[in-house]
């Protein structure tokens, strides 16, 4: 980019020109050379002169008053501010790159305050459209009994169940908000410890053996014999993290499938991947798969239960931890969820 002349160099092409004219218009009149190089030097120097202080006075130092407060938002080193005046030379470039600088991220910020006001938008709505469901659900069952079905002991006995299901299933809500809420926090809630994450994800599949024969679904390591790979990280927080993929898996893999966890080394971390052979999942859905709620089929996925936040929550745990989570997924091929932990 070319760079902005100078006060003085905009002051001495003024003078310049200023003493080209007027000894010219003397050179036309009188043949004296020694007179018409006088003038020449003379109007030179004034105009230079008042040109170079008007600059200066009346706009170069506006302009970089107007840089200083503008700096002033980005620093508070008064050591910084006056170095300015010392290594500054050209304020109108420097002002014009910070004004373009500020319109860019500028709009960024309007950009991200656009998109986080939609997402709360859809967020209260999918928030209150849960919680509405399982209330709605226990005064239905309580007007029945209040208007006469308390009686019968075989219909309240059923209603009375239901009702406490539905209020099992607000309580569910309200303890998986708080703790994403506390997992967003500056200082998350972690119990850090050195453990085998190989004979964790061994101690799941055990535990949800019977919920994965239901399906016919084999639930198994990628490598047989894999080796005890010790990592830092909250154990109980981890275990919620494998338990939920691994039950997403059996939900939505096909039945007599498979579900594959496997171990990669990758240098200073350990990258754990709970794959499926199930239906897949759309590419348009990946980006906001991790979002409180977000469901790839609305209808389907409260048919097979679940509050929606079970990726909401194990994303805020990987992130607590100072790790990555991702997915990848092919239709008709299979989903496959991975996580890092840091390396013990």
């Amino acid at each position: 980019m070319k760079k902005n002349a100078n006060p003085r160099s905009i002051a001495f092409i003024a003078g310049l020109l200023a003493a080209t004219i007027s000894t010219a218009i003397i050179a036309i009149g009188s043949a004296d050379i020694f007179v018409a190089l006088v003038n020449f030097v003379v109007v030179l120097c004034v105009c230079f002169l008042v040109f170079n202080y008007l600059l200066q006075a009346f706009i170069y130092n506006k302009i970089k008053l107007i840089y200083k407060s503008i700096y002033r938002f980005k620093t508070h080193d008064e050591n910084e501010l006056r170095a300015l005046d010392k290594y500054n030379n050209d304020p109108i470039e420097t002002v014009s790159n910070e004004v373009l600088d500020w319109m860019l991220k500028n709009r960024k910020e309007v950009d991200q305050l656009k998109e986080q006001e939609n997402y709360r938008h859809e967020f209260l709505g999918n928030v209150s459209h849960e919680l509405k469901t399982p209330i709605q659900s226990i005064q239905g069952y309580i007007h029945t009994l209040l208007d006469g079905a308390l009686e019968d002991k075989k219909v309240n006995h059923l209603f009375l169940t239901k009702a406490s299901n539905s209020t099992e299933r607000l309580i569910e809500l309200v303890d998986e908000l708080t703790s994403i809420s506390r997992l967003e926090g500056d200082k998350p809630p972690l119990d850090i410890e050195l453990f085998d994450v190989v004979k964790l994800a061994d101690e799941v599949i055990e535990m949800l053996e019977n919920q994965a024969k239901e399906k016919k679904i084999a639930v198994r390591f990628k490598k047989k014999n894999t080796k005890v790979l010790l990592v830092e990280g909250d154990k109980a927080k981890v275990r919620q993290v494998l338990i939920n993929l691994v039950v997403n898996a059996i939900k939505y893999g096909k039945n007599e499938g498979q579900v594959l966890i496997g171990f990669y080394d990758m240098d200073k971390s350990i990258l754990t991947e709970i794959s499926d052979n199930g239906e897949g999942i759309a590419e348009e859905h990946l980006p906001r798969l991790f979002e409180r709620f977000y469901r790839t089929d609305k209808g389907r996925s409260r048919d097979q239960g679940g509050s929606g936040l079970g990726l909401a929550i194990v994303k805020h745990i990987i992130e607590a931890h100072k790790q990555t989570i991702n997915v990848r997924s092919t239709i008709g091929i299979g989903s496959t969820f991975g996580f890092t932990l840091k390396k013990g």
